[in-house]
Protein backbone atom coordinates (compact mmCIF):
# COMPACT_ATOMS: atom_id res chain seq x y z
CA UNK A 1 0.00 0.00 0.00
CA UNK A 2 1.64 3.14 -0.66
CA UNK A 3 0.40 6.46 0.37
CA UNK A 4 -1.12 9.39 -2.30
CA UNK A 5 -0.01 13.21 -1.49
CA UNK A 6 -3.41 14.41 0.78
CA UNK A 7 -4.65 18.04 0.32
CA UNK A 8 -5.97 19.62 3.72
CA UNK A 9 -5.04 20.09 7.07
CA UNK A 10 -3.07 16.98 9.12
CA UNK A 11 -4.61 14.31 10.72
CA UNK A 12 -4.98 13.72 14.23
CA UNK A 13 -4.68 10.47 15.41
CA UNK A 14 -5.07 8.63 18.69
CA UNK A 15 -3.41 5.43 19.74
CA UNK A 16 -5.12 3.85 22.45
CA UNK A 17 -4.52 0.24 23.42
CA UNK A 18 -1.09 0.01 24.40
CA UNK A 19 0.94 0.65 27.44
CA UNK A 20 2.60 3.48 25.84
CA UNK A 21 5.41 4.95 24.35
CA UNK A 22 8.89 4.78 24.44
CA UNK A 23 8.15 0.99 24.23
CA UNK A 24 8.58 -0.74 28.03
CA UNK A 25 6.57 -3.99 27.76
CA UNK A 26 5.35 -5.66 24.78
CA UNK A 27 4.71 -5.88 20.50
CA UNK A 28 2.07 -2.86 20.63
CA UNK A 29 4.00 -0.77 22.62
CA UNK A 30 7.29 -1.35 20.02
CA UNK A 31 4.64 -0.85 16.76
CA UNK A 32 3.49 2.29 18.64
CA UNK A 33 6.63 3.64 19.04
CA UNK A 34 7.95 3.25 15.59
CA UNK A 35 4.68 4.25 14.20
CA UNK A 36 5.51 7.74 16.00
CA UNK A 37 9.30 7.75 15.08
CA UNK A 38 8.94 6.73 11.59
CA UNK A 39 5.80 9.41 11.14
CA UNK A 40 7.02 12.53 12.88
CA UNK A 41 8.19 14.14 10.26
CA UNK A 42 5.17 13.51 8.23
CA UNK A 43 3.37 16.76 8.07
CA UNK A 44 0.13 15.15 7.54
CA UNK A 45 -0.32 13.38 10.63
CA UNK A 46 0.19 13.78 13.84
CA UNK A 47 -0.10 11.42 17.03
CA UNK A 48 -1.97 11.35 20.42
CA UNK A 49 -0.74 8.31 22.95
CA UNK A 50 -2.42 7.14 26.09
CA UNK A 51 -0.23 5.68 28.24
CA UNK A 52 -0.65 3.30 31.27
CA UNK A 53 1.10 5.52 34.06
CA UNK A 54 1.75 2.57 35.85
CA UNK A 55 4.77 1.69 33.19
CA UNK A 56 6.02 5.28 33.57
CA UNK A 57 6.39 6.09 37.30
CA UNK A 58 9.59 7.16 36.84
CA UNK A 59 8.97 10.03 34.70
CA UNK A 60 6.46 11.16 32.48
CA UNK A 61 6.94 12.98 29.77
CA UNK A 62 4.77 15.33 28.00
CA UNK A 63 5.90 14.08 24.24
CA UNK A 64 7.56 11.94 22.50
CA UNK A 65 8.92 11.77 18.70
CA UNK A 66 6.76 14.58 18.45
CA UNK A 67 3.91 12.72 19.94
CA UNK A 68 1.46 13.77 22.62
CA UNK A 69 1.50 11.48 25.17
CA UNK A 70 -1.56 11.37 28.22
CA UNK A 71 -1.27 8.74 31.15
CA UNK A 72 -4.29 7.16 32.40
CA UNK A 73 -4.46 6.15 35.92
CA UNK A 74 -6.13 2.38 34.64
CA UNK A 75 -4.20 -0.66 33.61
CA UNK A 76 -3.74 -1.39 30.46
CA UNK A 77 -3.58 -5.21 30.55
CA UNK A 78 -6.25 -7.57 32.58
CA UNK A 79 -9.65 -6.56 32.87
CA UNK A 80 -9.58 -2.85 33.52
CA UNK A 81 -8.04 -2.81 29.94
CA UNK A 82 -11.58 -2.68 28.93
CA UNK A 83 -11.86 0.96 30.72
CA UNK A 84 -8.55 1.60 29.90
CA UNK A 85 -9.32 1.74 26.18
CA UNK A 86 -12.56 3.23 26.11
CA UNK A 87 -11.35 5.75 28.50
CA UNK A 88 -8.97 6.77 26.30
CA UNK A 89 -11.03 6.65 22.74
CA UNK A 90 -13.88 9.16 25.19
CA UNK A 91 -10.97 11.20 25.97
CA UNK A 92 -9.75 11.30 22.05
CA UNK A 93 -12.91 12.40 21.03
CA UNK A 94 -13.86 14.77 23.25
CA UNK A 95 -11.26 16.57 23.97
CA UNK A 96 -8.54 15.74 21.64
CA UNK A 97 -10.88 16.21 18.68
CA UNK A 98 -9.19 13.25 17.00
CA UNK A 99 -10.04 12.31 13.31
CA UNK A 100 -8.57 8.62 13.51
CA UNK A 101 -8.58 6.19 16.41
CA UNK A 102 -5.78 3.54 15.91
CA UNK A 103 -6.62 0.83 18.22
CA UNK A 104 -4.43 -1.61 19.11
CA UNK A 105 -6.07 -4.74 20.52
CA UNK A 106 -9.74 -5.13 20.95
CA UNK A 107 -10.45 -4.58 24.45
CA UNK A 108 -12.21 -1.38 24.03
CA UNK A 109 -14.36 -2.55 20.91
CA UNK A 110 -17.21 -2.97 23.10
CA UNK A 111 -17.20 1.18 23.08
CA UNK A 112 -17.52 1.66 19.26
CA UNK A 113 -21.30 1.17 18.63
CA UNK A 114 -21.45 4.27 20.67
CA UNK A 115 -18.39 5.87 18.76
CA UNK A 116 -20.18 5.48 15.80
CA UNK A 117 -23.75 6.64 16.91
CA UNK A 118 -22.69 9.40 18.49
CA UNK A 119 -19.18 11.32 16.81
CA UNK A 120 -17.89 11.07 13.51
CA UNK A 121 -14.13 9.49 14.68
CA UNK A 122 -12.89 7.35 11.93
CA UNK A 123 -11.80 3.78 13.89
CA UNK A 124 -8.81 1.22 13.15
CA UNK A 125 -8.17 -1.78 14.84
CA UNK A 126 -5.40 -4.01 14.91
CA UNK A 127 -6.99 -7.07 16.06
CA UNK A 128 -4.09 -8.76 17.00
CA UNK A 129 -3.66 -13.04 17.11
CA UNK A 130 -7.51 -14.14 17.59
CA UNK A 131 -6.99 -13.87 21.11
CA UNK A 132 -10.01 -16.41 22.05
CA UNK A 133 -8.50 -19.13 20.31
CA UNK A 134 -5.33 -18.93 22.84
CA UNK A 135 -5.59 -22.03 25.14
CA UNK A 136 -4.83 -20.10 28.18
CA UNK A 137 -8.39 -18.73 28.31
CA UNK A 138 -10.99 -19.81 30.38
CA UNK A 139 -14.37 -20.62 28.98
CA UNK A 140 -15.95 -17.45 29.88
CA UNK A 141 -12.95 -15.54 28.97
CA UNK A 142 -13.01 -16.94 25.31
CA UNK A 143 -16.60 -16.12 24.89
CA UNK A 144 -15.78 -12.64 26.02
CA UNK A 145 -13.02 -12.06 23.70
CA UNK A 146 -15.35 -13.72 20.47
CA UNK A 147 -17.87 -10.76 21.25
CA UNK A 148 -14.65 -8.19 21.59
CA UNK A 149 -13.68 -9.63 18.17
CA UNK A 150 -16.92 -9.35 16.94
CA UNK A 151 -17.56 -5.29 18.11
CA UNK A 152 -14.16 -4.71 16.59
CA UNK A 153 -14.93 -6.36 12.90
CA UNK A 154 -18.52 -5.00 13.24
CA UNK A 155 -17.66 -1.12 14.03
CA UNK A 156 -14.44 -0.68 12.50
CA UNK A 157 -14.12 1.15 9.41
CA UNK A 158 -10.89 -0.70 8.50
CA UNK A 159 -9.24 -4.08 10.69
CA UNK A 160 -5.78 -4.74 10.08
CA UNK A 161 -4.45 -8.29 10.44
CA UNK A 162 -0.66 -9.17 11.34
CA UNK A 163 -0.29 -12.36 9.04
CA UNK A 164 -2.45 -13.35 6.11
CA UNK A 165 -3.77 -16.47 8.70
CA UNK A 166 -5.59 -13.96 10.80
CA UNK A 167 -6.76 -12.22 7.75
CA UNK A 168 -7.83 -15.26 6.36
CA UNK A 169 -9.71 -16.65 9.67
CA UNK A 170 -11.27 -12.86 9.62
CA UNK A 171 -12.56 -13.67 6.20
CA UNK A 172 -13.75 -17.17 6.88
CA UNK A 173 -15.81 -15.96 9.90
CA UNK A 174 -16.93 -12.93 9.18
CA UNK A 175 -16.67 -12.26 5.93
CA UNK A 176 -14.12 -9.25 6.40
CA UNK A 177 -11.92 -7.96 4.36
CA UNK A 178 -8.88 -6.73 6.85
CA UNK A 179 -5.44 -4.84 5.13
CA UNK A 180 -2.29 -7.09 5.89
CA UNK A 181 0.73 -5.18 7.95
CA UNK A 182 2.77 -6.73 9.66
CA UNK A 183 5.55 -5.58 12.06
CA UNK A 184 8.90 -4.15 11.79
CA UNK A 185 12.24 -6.05 13.19
CA UNK A 186 15.16 -3.86 12.20
CA UNK A 187 15.20 -2.56 15.45
CA UNK A 188 16.55 -5.71 16.99
CA UNK A 189 20.14 -5.43 14.38
CA UNK A 190 20.92 -1.31 15.48
CA UNK A 191 23.39 -1.43 18.03
CA UNK A 192 23.83 1.74 19.83
CA UNK A 193 25.77 0.99 23.29
CA UNK A 194 25.85 -2.76 22.99
CA UNK A 195 27.08 -3.83 26.52
CA UNK A 196 27.02 -7.43 27.44
CA UNK A 197 24.51 -9.37 29.48
CA UNK A 198 25.12 -10.26 33.08
CA UNK A 199 26.00 -13.94 32.19
CA UNK A 200 26.64 -14.65 29.13
CA UNK A 201 26.21 -18.69 27.74
CA UNK A 202 28.58 -21.09 26.73
CA UNK A 203 28.31 -21.07 23.03
CA UNK A 204 26.99 -22.68 20.87
CA UNK A 205 23.30 -21.90 21.71
CA UNK A 206 20.28 -21.68 20.30
CA UNK A 207 18.13 -18.96 21.83
CA UNK A 208 14.71 -18.25 22.48
CA UNK A 209 13.15 -15.51 23.98
CA UNK A 210 9.53 -15.69 24.97
CA UNK A 211 6.52 -15.37 27.06
CA UNK A 212 6.53 -18.65 28.96
CA UNK A 213 3.15 -20.74 28.27
CA UNK A 214 1.86 -23.44 26.80
CA UNK A 215 1.00 -22.29 23.54
CA UNK A 216 4.84 -21.28 23.02
CA UNK A 217 5.11 -25.26 23.49
CA UNK A 218 8.45 -24.23 26.02
CA UNK A 219 8.12 -27.55 27.37
CA UNK A 220 8.89 -29.47 24.06
CA UNK A 221 11.69 -27.20 23.33
CA UNK A 222 13.14 -28.06 26.90
CA UNK A 223 12.18 -31.93 26.74
CA UNK A 224 13.74 -32.17 23.50
CA UNK A 225 17.28 -30.66 24.60
CA UNK A 226 17.33 -32.86 27.73
CA UNK A 227 17.17 -35.92 25.49
CA UNK A 228 20.01 -34.46 23.41
CA UNK A 229 22.44 -33.21 25.98
CA UNK A 230 24.61 -36.14 25.48
CA UNK A 231 25.22 -35.98 21.86
CA UNK A 232 25.55 -32.62 20.57
CA UNK A 233 27.50 -29.31 21.67
CA UNK A 234 24.31 -26.73 21.21
CA UNK A 235 22.98 -24.99 24.17
CA UNK A 236 19.43 -24.15 24.75
CA UNK A 237 18.97 -20.35 26.56
CA UNK A 238 15.61 -19.53 27.41
CA UNK A 239 14.47 -15.65 28.41
CA UNK A 240 11.48 -15.29 29.78
CA UNK A 241 9.39 -14.66 32.77
CA UNK A 242 9.83 -17.81 35.03
CA UNK A 243 7.87 -16.78 37.86
CA UNK A 244 4.79 -15.39 35.64
CA UNK A 245 2.54 -19.29 36.44
CA UNK A 246 2.88 -22.17 37.62
CA UNK A 247 3.54 -23.86 34.37
CA UNK A 248 6.67 -21.94 34.27
CA UNK A 249 7.76 -22.01 37.74
CA UNK A 250 7.39 -25.95 37.34
CA UNK A 251 9.44 -26.30 34.20
CA UNK A 252 12.59 -24.01 35.98
CA UNK A 253 12.47 -26.53 38.67
CA UNK A 254 12.46 -29.32 36.62
CA UNK A 255 14.92 -27.97 33.62
CA UNK A 256 16.58 -25.63 35.23
CA UNK A 257 19.43 -27.84 36.66
CA UNK A 258 20.65 -29.19 33.24
CA UNK A 259 24.18 -28.45 32.13
CA UNK A 260 22.89 -27.78 28.47
CA UNK A 261 19.87 -25.79 29.44
CA UNK A 262 20.26 -22.09 30.91
CA UNK A 263 17.68 -20.11 31.50
CA UNK A 264 17.35 -16.48 31.83
CA UNK A 265 15.04 -13.92 33.81
CA UNK A 266 14.08 -11.02 30.89
CA UNK A 267 16.27 -8.69 29.49
CA UNK A 268 14.85 -5.48 28.57
CA UNK A 269 17.79 -3.73 27.85
CA UNK A 270 17.35 -3.84 24.17
CA UNK A 271 21.43 -3.64 23.39
CA UNK A 272 21.83 -6.55 25.92
CA UNK A 273 19.66 -8.57 23.55
CA UNK A 274 21.27 -7.48 20.43
CA UNK A 275 24.63 -8.99 21.92
CA UNK A 276 22.78 -12.19 23.10
CA UNK A 277 20.78 -12.60 19.16
CA UNK A 278 24.21 -11.84 17.78
CA UNK A 279 26.69 -14.58 19.52
CA UNK A 280 23.42 -17.06 19.26
CA UNK A 281 24.13 -19.85 16.35
CA UNK A 282 20.35 -20.12 15.55
CA UNK A 283 16.87 -19.20 17.58
CA UNK A 284 13.96 -21.33 18.05
CA UNK A 285 10.75 -19.99 17.90
CA UNK A 286 7.58 -22.17 19.57
CA UNK A 287 5.12 -19.94 19.12
CA UNK A 288 1.70 -21.61 17.67
CA UNK A 289 -0.77 -18.82 18.12
CA UNK A 290 -1.17 -14.99 17.52
CA UNK A 291 -0.32 -13.94 13.94
CA UNK A 292 3.37 -12.44 13.38
CA UNK A 293 5.35 -12.80 16.32
CA UNK A 294 7.49 -9.86 16.74
CA UNK A 295 10.16 -11.90 18.53
CA UNK A 296 10.35 -13.98 15.23
CA UNK A 297 10.39 -11.38 12.97
CA UNK A 298 13.37 -9.71 15.10
CA UNK A 299 15.28 -12.73 14.92
CA UNK A 300 15.22 -13.43 11.23
CA UNK A 301 17.27 -10.35 10.55
CA UNK A 302 20.27 -11.35 12.46
CA UNK A 303 20.51 -13.94 9.84
CA UNK A 304 21.28 -17.27 11.92
CA UNK A 305 18.55 -20.57 11.31
CA UNK A 306 15.42 -20.61 12.97
CA UNK A 307 13.70 -23.51 14.14
CA UNK A 308 10.07 -23.05 14.41
CA UNK A 309 6.99 -24.49 15.26
CA UNK A 310 5.04 -25.58 12.14
CA UNK A 311 1.93 -23.55 11.80
CA UNK A 312 0.37 -21.29 8.99
CA UNK A 313 1.42 -18.17 10.76
CA UNK A 314 4.79 -19.33 11.18
CA UNK A 315 5.08 -20.12 7.57
CA UNK A 316 3.74 -16.95 6.29
CA UNK A 317 5.89 -14.74 8.59
CA UNK A 318 9.23 -16.71 6.93
CA UNK A 319 7.62 -17.50 3.25
CA UNK A 320 8.35 -21.33 4.42
CA UNK A 321 12.07 -20.67 4.59
CA UNK A 322 12.45 -21.62 8.30
CA UNK A 323 13.37 -25.56 9.62
CA UNK A 324 9.71 -26.56 11.10
CA UNK A 325 8.96 -29.12 13.77
CA UNK A 326 6.11 -30.12 14.83
CA UNK A 327 7.31 -32.46 18.07
CA UNK A 328 9.90 -33.37 20.78
CA UNK A 329 11.45 -35.86 17.96
CA UNK A 330 11.47 -33.48 14.78
CA UNK A 331 12.75 -30.68 16.90
CA UNK A 332 15.58 -33.64 18.00
CA UNK A 333 16.58 -33.93 14.69
CA UNK A 334 16.96 -30.43 14.19
CA UNK A 335 19.19 -29.86 16.71
CA UNK A 336 21.47 -33.08 15.79
CA UNK A 337 21.90 -31.37 12.20
CA UNK A 338 22.43 -27.74 13.39
CA UNK A 339 25.70 -27.35 11.42
CA UNK A 340 24.67 -28.19 7.76
CA UNK A 341 24.80 -26.03 4.88
CA UNK A 342 20.76 -26.31 3.93
CA UNK A 343 20.84 -24.43 7.52
CA UNK A 344 23.51 -21.77 7.05
CA UNK A 345 21.43 -20.83 3.51
CA UNK A 346 18.20 -20.83 5.83
CA UNK A 347 19.70 -18.00 7.87
CA UNK A 348 20.68 -16.15 5.05
CA UNK A 349 17.26 -16.33 2.73
CA UNK A 350 15.23 -15.18 6.48
CA UNK A 351 17.69 -12.18 6.56
CA UNK A 352 16.17 -11.17 2.70
CA UNK A 353 13.03 -11.57 3.46
CA UNK A 354 13.35 -9.38 6.85
CA UNK A 355 14.78 -6.75 4.98
CA UNK A 356 12.17 -6.67 2.22
CA UNK A 357 9.33 -6.76 4.82
CA UNK A 358 9.84 -5.88 7.93
CA UNK A 359 11.58 -2.67 7.91
CA UNK A 360 9.79 -0.07 10.28
CA UNK A 361 10.12 2.48 7.75
CA UNK A 362 7.92 0.44 4.93
CA UNK A 363 5.26 -0.99 7.56
CA UNK A 364 5.25 2.69 9.28
CA UNK A 365 4.31 4.18 5.64
CA UNK A 366 2.00 1.36 5.34
CA UNK A 367 0.01 2.11 8.57
CA UNK A 368 0.13 6.25 6.86
CA UNK A 369 -1.70 5.04 4.03
CA UNK A 370 -4.71 3.29 5.69
CA UNK A 371 -5.34 6.24 7.85
CA UNK A 372 -4.78 8.50 5.18
CA UNK A 373 -7.76 5.91 3.00
CA UNK A 374 -9.88 5.57 6.41
CA UNK A 375 -10.43 9.62 6.71
CA UNK A 376 -11.39 9.95 3.49
CA UNK A 377 -14.30 7.04 3.40
CA UNK A 378 -17.77 8.08 4.26
CA UNK A 379 -19.55 6.96 7.34
CA UNK A 380 -21.57 3.96 7.05
CA UNK A 381 -22.59 1.54 9.39
CA UNK A 382 -20.68 -2.08 7.85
Amino acid sequence: MSAAKRVGPELHVAIVGSCGVPARYGGFETLAEHLVRELEENDEVRFTVYCDRSFYRDGQPVHFAGAHLIYLPLKANGWQSMLYDAWSSLHAVLFKRVRIILALGVSGAWFFPYLRLFTRVRIITNVDGIEWRRPKWSPLARQLLKALEWFAVKFSHSIIADNEGIAELLSERYGAEAQTIAYGGNHAVQETKAKSPSFLPLKPYALTVCRIEPENNIHTLLQAFARTSASTNLRLVIVGRWDSSPYAADLRAYYGGLPNIDLLDPIYDQNQLYVLRRQAACFVHGHSAGGTNPTLVEAMFFGKPVFAFDCVFNRNTTEDNALFFETGESLQKLIHDWQTHVLEQSGRKLKEIAERRYQWHFVAQDYAALIDAVAAQKDSFK
